[in-house]
């Protein structure tokens, strides 16, 4: 945990706050992630999310607040923190019409590596990223998961300290997901700090802390068990309805209950919230008896729709 006395903190933010004009995209922000750790943000779009790491990447001089990245705050100079972070944005960061070692020569020269240096390094990136095909082929020819692999070799050329990828893995299959959280998981493992974005929640799965943001601000931060376990005191119920009764007005009767704290669907299901378990048989009197029901165990994706969708506070 970043509590942890000998932990080296990579990024330390205190009441970070960003405006654009009246709107406020970013709102006293604070948060500390260790040199190592894989961090997640969620939120939906327009939480503040994109801000937030563009403030960190140097791209973006906070309002207010202080901000420390590798070390070093944006009073210090810009520069010295673009030089210690990579940054994969959420649309492609390659130029189609370029090949793939013209996109990744073109990145190296921006960072002021160039000639046998150059050359080491994308070699060396190419077979860490699990890249197969003819450095000659032009970008646009390439699938999704194979732009991606090149996408973050061009983010991390310069061998920065921090990484932060937004959206990564945003529309390919899953199997490209899974390789490229591996080369996550071994750039955490190198000792570098990876700050992901996403909307899969299962992914989220896989970062050690989770910041969920709404409206600008931090509404929660921890684990994903300890997340799940502070959203859902109380077990959570998942009932299936028959099909022929699926809709009807046993969903609106069940709501109205004083003890049902919140219902939401989940598919074909549905995921029920009650205050006190104790009253569990009131509420299973309001739903019809050729439903299954049955005690789940929360998901990412229900602290998400409970926090960050409905609204309910912690």
């Amino acid at each position: 945990m970043v509590s942890e006395p000998n932990a080296v903190i990579a990024v330390d933010i205190r009441k970070l706050t960003v405006k654009f004009g009246e709107f406020t995209a970013v709102d006293q922000v604070s948060l500390s992630v260790r040199k190592g750790e894989i961090f997640g943000f969620l939120g939906a779009n327009g939480a503040g999310k994109t801000t937030t790491i563009r403030v960190l990447c140097g791209l973006l001089v906070p309002t207010s607040g202080h901000v420390r990245v590798a070390g070093y705050a944006p009073e210090d100079g810009l520069e010295k923190i673009k030089t210690r972070v990579g940054y994969m944005s959420q649309r492609f960061t390659l130029y189609d019409d370029l090949t793939v070692a013209e996109n990744l020569k073109f990145s190296g020269s921006l960072r002021g590596i160039v000639g046998r240096k150059l050359e080491q390094r994308i070699e060396e990136l190419l077979e860490f990223v699990g890249f197969s095909r003819a450095t000659g082929a032009f970008v646009k020819d390439l699938p999704g998961g194979i732009k991606q692999q090149v996408s973050l070799a061009a983010s991390i050329l310069h061998d920065p300290e921090i990484v932060f990828l937004d959206e990564p893995t945003s529309g390919v299959t899953p199997g490209a997901r899974e390789r490229f959280w591996k080369l996550i998981r071994e750039l955490a493992g190198k000792g570098k700090t990876v700050f992901v974005t996403t909307h899969y929640m299962d992914e989220a799965e896989h970062c050690e802390r989770i910041a969920l943001m709404k409206d600008g601000k931090i509404i929660a931060l921890d684990s994903p068990g300890g997340l799940k376990a502070s959203t859902f005191r109380t077990p959570l119920l998942e009932i299936l309805p028959s099909r022929k009764m699926a809709e009807g007005s046993w969903l609106p009767q069940l709501r109205a209950h004083p003890a049902v704290e919140s219902i939401e669907p989940y598919g074909m299901r549905y995921h029920l919230v009650i205050s006190d378990p104790a009253r569990l048989g009131e509420v299973k009197a309001q739903i019809p008896p050729s439903f299954e029901i049955s005690q789940t165990a929360p998901s990412l994706e229900d602290v998400f729709i409970r926090l960050v969708e409905a609204g309910f506070i912690k």
